[in-house]
């Protein structure tokens, strides 16, 4: 007679069965494909509590006992000013999916909203020097965020729409403010959906924002937020074009600057002007 397994076997067992092509499939590629884990790395697994960081802590567990790759992981959640029952849902959440916490306070949510002006930016950007200080201290070299398929097109989208220019999320990058770490994003090729059906199908609820200006916006029946604005967009016309989340994820690798009028680099600017002369060449190099 076979055992009965316990819920967080149970857990694991759907990402690499009922949802192996949409998740566990989709984030082994990542993980390969941008090279985002090297022997003998300490990764700070970063978990706010969210459905998307909370598959990204069990998905680096699991990857850590079925990898050739030897490398050690820190389940590092911050707490910006959370109230007292999201803490409560994140350590137990944490419990179900068999996750052990390193959590540390911060006075993040009290400080941004004090600032009238982009309190969500200066949000962000403390909760990153949070974290990026926090990982250094506990000997890490990587942090891995919760980025997911949907995060990266609707950033390439935003930053089309309201900063006029073409750029979006990389799978990983060396940060400049905090010498070697790196930041890596283990879900970006999975998308939204499938991690909401794969939290239903196994009865996880977690917690949201959980930002106290984002609730009082919610309540008042704003949409403030630019992020939501293309995230509704997209989904209308995903209703006439199913394909339109693959086809811009597509599109990001596959970027052909000789059709561009004009690109950026660290170097500076450049437009195809600058390179028009050499168009036979180009033809040839192509060829």
């Amino acid at each position: 007679m076979s055992r009965e397994l316990t819920r967080v076997q149970k857990i694991e067992q759907s990402i690499i069965t009922k949802y192996r092509k949409v998740i566990w499939a989709p984030f082994l590629t990542a993980v390969n494909t941008y090279e985002l884990i090297q022997p003998n790395d300490r990764i700070a697994v970063c978990i706010s509590g969210g459905k998307d960081s909370m598959l990204l802590a069990k998905l680096m567990q699991m990857l850590q006992v079925h990898s050739d790759i030897p490398f050690e992981l820190v389940f590092l959640s911050m707490d910006p000013g959370y109230k007292e029952e999201n803490r409560i849902k994140i350590r137990e959440n944490a419990e179900i999916l068999g996750i052990d916490l390193s959590f540390f306070e911060t006075n993040i949510f009290e400080v941004a909203q004090s600032l009238a002006d982009k309190p969500c930016y200066m949000c962000a950007r403390m909760r990153r020097g949070h974290l990026y200080n926090r990982a250094r201290e506990l000997g890490c070299t990587k942090i891995a965020l919760g980025h997911h398929l949907n995060d990266v097109i609707e950033t390439t989208v935003m930053s089309m729409f309201y900063s006029s220019k073409l750029e979006t999320i990389i799978p990983k990058a060396l940060s400049k403010n905090f010498g070697e770490m790196e930041l890596i994003r283990p879900l970006y090729r999975i998308k939204e959906q499938d991690i909401v059906a794969w939290a239903r199908y196994n009865d996880l609820s977690f917690i949201n924002c959980a930002c106290r200006f984002t609730e009082e916006n919610e309540k008042s029946g704003e949409i403030t937020s630019k992020r939501l604005e293309v995230k509704l967009l997209l989904r209308e016309l995903k209703k006439n074009n199913p394909e339109i989340e693959d086809n811009i994820f597509r599109a990001m690798h596959a970027v052909y600057l000789k059709t561009f009028p004009g690109y950026k680099t660290d170097a500076g600017r450049y437009t195809f002007l600058d390179f028009y002369p050499d168009g036979i060449s180009l033809k040839h190099r192509d060829e």
